[in-house]
């Protein structure tokens, strides 16, 4: 199977299957990450989407790729390419992440206004994971949640703040 062929074209959840299967039986991890960060919108995109269906044992893999997952979401204008980098990124363990830009990042958007909800609420995961075992970002943490009141939020923002309060 060519990846870069197969993703090019619209593809469905049977399809992410498939590639998946693909991936694992011929241990091409590496190729199908490889394309997450190709010039092709189209093809980056699939491939952000394959990725964040992996099994445990290659999201074990994808760990050691964190940093370069964390470059890549602080320079991208592609709405659904964040989100989906932002979800990978929250799917990995985040207590050795010592990065304040990208702490920074996340307490930006997970409020700001311009930014999709889904972008919102997993930066509010993510920057919580990022604070939670230091004092003193935790209460900035904090003060930037309650600084969006909570009945202007939508409900999916809500919700994401009352999970993490």
């Amino acid at each position: 199977m060519n990846l870069r062929t197969r993703l090019s074209t619209r593809i469905h959840m049977t399809d992410i299957h498939e590639i998946l299967i693909f991936v694992d039986s011929q241990n091409r991890q590496q190729e199908l990450l490889d394309l997450a960060f190709d010039e092709d919108d189209t093809i980056s995109y699939q491939a952000l989407w394959a990725l964040t269906h992996f099994s445990k044992k290659d999201s074990i893999w994808l760990h050691t790729q964190q940093e370069k997952l964390i470059d890549t979401v602080l320079v991208c204008k592609h709405e659904g390419k964040r989100r989906l980098l932002l979800t990978l990124i929250n799917d990995q363990p985040l207590s050795g992440v010592s990065r304040v830009d990208f702490l920074d990042y996340c307490l930006e958007r997970m409020i700001s206004p311009q930014e999709p909800l889904a972008i919102q609420s997993v930066c509010i995961k993510i920057a919580y994971q990022l604070c939670k075992n230091t004092p003193e970002l935790l209460s900035e943490f904090r003060s930037v949640l309650d600084m969006a009141d909570s009945d202007s939020l939508s409900p999916a923002l809500r919700a994401s703040r009352k999970s993490v309060l």
